[in-house]
């Protein structure tokens, strides 16, 4: 069944011009110059979600500055916070925990206050004006899920003028590689290695007394914050990755399967790159000519 995404009604995720794709596995399944990284550090970075979560702060605030001023000019206040954009919140963890310590980086924004009843914010009016007509979204399609956007408003409006007439591209290719990631998650379940560092995994688990079969199913498990901040077995599982290798082995096996299906579209990756170089050129025109005009926040 085909799912439909709907983006967080903020502004689209820049991505600034890369250098690397990240590592490139060498033809023994080795990375390149390897070294072995610490378990308190989270959220390594393979090829793919490299590219998904590379944030441009430049695209963002340029678009959250050309929204503010659409909405202006139709009358209504606008004032998203400054700072920060999907890119670089909320990075996957695909092997459980990594570290006792939580992430400020994985940490989810705080939500936005409601408006205030009867505000200009809380007008149909105003909705409209951000978000355009319901019934003109743009929608891009992949092989299991979609994506809806805003066809026309003052969010569109601020897309567009980052974007161009690559938009819909940027939306096609950022579904690629999500697909790309979560089917490299799966794949990477079958690589022997992994399977291997997962047996390891386990025998330590087991002889510390537990006997969930992977990192993740033992997470899921634990399904409150409370019940994960006093679990023994999330402990033990630390422990067992941090004396195992598990997630060396873990994040250099999946960095393989990602770069194998780089390798196999590579005009994914270079579209990707030409449209994130065009958003940069074109925020840095928006934010230097809003550098030299009345500000309008």
């Amino acid at each position: 069944m085909r799912k439909t995404l709907l983006l967080a009604l903020g502004l689209v995720v820049g991505a600034a011009p890369l250098s690397g794709c990240g590592t490139t596995p060498e033809p023994d399944g080795r990375t390149a110059s390897a070294t072995r990284v610490d378990t308190a550090e989270p959220h390594r970075r393979p090829p793919v979600t490299e590219l998904l979560f590379t944030p441009s702060i430049r695209s963002h605030e340029a678009q959250r500055r050309l929204a503010i001023a659409c909405m202006a000019n139709r009358g209504f206040r606008y004032a998203p916070g400054a700072g920060g954009s999907e890119g670089d919140t909320q990075l996957p963890q695909p092997f459980g925990l990594e570290s006792a310590t939580p992430s400020t980086e994985s940490t989810p924004p705080a939500p936005e206050t409601p408006p205030k009843p009867g505000s200009p914010e809380s007008t149909a009016a105003y909705g409209q004006a951000l978000f355009g007509d319901q019934d003109k979204r743009v929608t891009a399609e992949g092989s299991l899920m979609s994506v809806s956007r805003p066809g026309n408003g003052c969010l569109a409006e601020a897309e567009k003028r980052v974007l161009g007439d690559g938009r819909m591209r940027w939306l096609q290719v950022r579904i690629m590689l999500f697909e790309a990631q979560e089917q490299a998650r799966t794949d990477v379940e079958k690589d022997p290695a992994f399977k291997a560092a997962t047996a390891r995994w386990r025998t330590c688990m087991n002889r510390a007394g537990f006997t969930e079969p992977d990192p993740v199913r033992l997470l899921a498990s634990l399904r409150t914050a409370e019940a994960r901040a006093s679990s023994t077995a999330l402990a033990a599982d630390l422990r067992c990755k941090a004396e195992t290798g598990y997630l060396d082995t873990a994040y250099s096996r999946l960095a393989a399967v990602q770069q194998r299906w780089l390798d196999r579209n590579p005009a994914v990756a270079e579209d990707w790159k030409a449209l994130a170089a065009r958003q940069e050129r074109e925020s840095r025109a928006v934010l230097s000519a809003a550098a030299t005009s009345p500000r309008s926040e």
